[in-house]
């Protein structure tokens, strides 16, 4: 069990820091970015593309795929900043649902249905706990979500930049009267939650599934571990996705109930809003 529960840490480790670029979307822009996932997934699909077709080194052609994650997510934060400003949040939220859809066709059609042979950025053991090793890959998707989340909080907090994006956040039209540059500020949101997805998918692909669909859809869980938080708590996304990555292990690991991993995000959902609105069923109960 204990085997099980470590493997899936890795799994969760890429969950927490989809779910912590999910949850500083929506505070600070407004926007639950559904193409969040599938914009590193292009860039990881051109990575590999650009390492096996032309020849580049492994670490050359990753970092040109995530910085073109980045470049994507950058043009879907302009498009939203330029054409929904003024929009609420399930508008602005529902148009990320077409770069979804478009970056995964746009990928059958350049590299094909089938998984991508991504190479290894980082592999070996890190070390062992209790007879079990721990990847260097699990160990760096679960540092990469801690120190995320804690750089984020220092940046609002103790920044001036930090403030503005808060002033932003809270009072946009406010912000913009007092001269605080909406638009770039928002854009530089997209770009920076698209480079650290893409980094963690580079990272993790090679020891997960890894087609279109699958690497895109990693959007469901993150978004269940970014619900435990309420899209608000940076802590609680990453405890989300981590508990859900070793909840995955478990079952895993238990032939009866192994097939029900793959719909593990969506009872965790389910779960987390029956328990949120807990207050108002039973006020209507009574």
């Amino acid at each position: 069990m204990l085997q099980g529960a470590l493997a899936g840490l890795a799994a969760g480790g890429l969950y927490a820091v989809l779910a912590v670029c999910l949850t500083l979307m929506s505070r600070l822009v407004r926007v639950v970015n559904f193409s969040q996932a599938a914009t590193g997934m292009f860039g990881g699909f051109v990575a590999v593309w650009l390492v096996t077709e032309t020849g580049l080194p492994i670490w050359l052609g990753s970092v040109l795929g995530v910085l073109l994650a980045g470049v994507l997510s950058g043009v879907i934060g302009w498009i939203a900043a330029t054409w929904l400003s003024e929009a609420d949040t399930t508008t602005r939220s529902a148009m990320t649902v077409g770069p979804l859809l478009l970056l995964i066709s746009l990928s059958f059609i350049l590299f094909g249905n089938k998984p991508q042979p991504f190479a290894s950025i980082i592999s070996g053991p890190a070390f062992t706990v209790g007879g079990v090793v721990i990847s260097q890959v699990t160990l760096v998707t679960v540092s990469l979500a801690i120190v995320v989340a804690v750089a984020v909080r220092i940046l609002l907090t103790r920044t001036a930049i930090g403030t503005r994006l808060r002033a932003l956040s809270e009072r946009p039209t406010t912000a913009e009267l007092l001269g605080i540059p909406s638009k770039p500020l928002s854009i530089a949101v997209w770009v920076v939650t698209g480079v650290i997805s893409a980094i963690a998918i580079v990272v993790v692909a090679p020891t997960q599934s890894n087609d279109a669909i699958s690497l895109a859809m990693l959007i469901v869980p993150a978004a269940a571990a970014a619900l435990l938080g309420g899209f608000k708590r940076l802590d609680l996304a990453v405890v989300g996705g981590l508990v859900l990555g070793v909840l995955s292990g478990l079952v895993a690991q238990i032939d009866e109930v192994s097939l029900i991993r793959n719909f593990l995000p969506f009872l965790f959902i389910v779960v987390l809003l029956l328990w949120t609105q807990r207050k108002e069923v039973w006020d209507a109960a009574r």
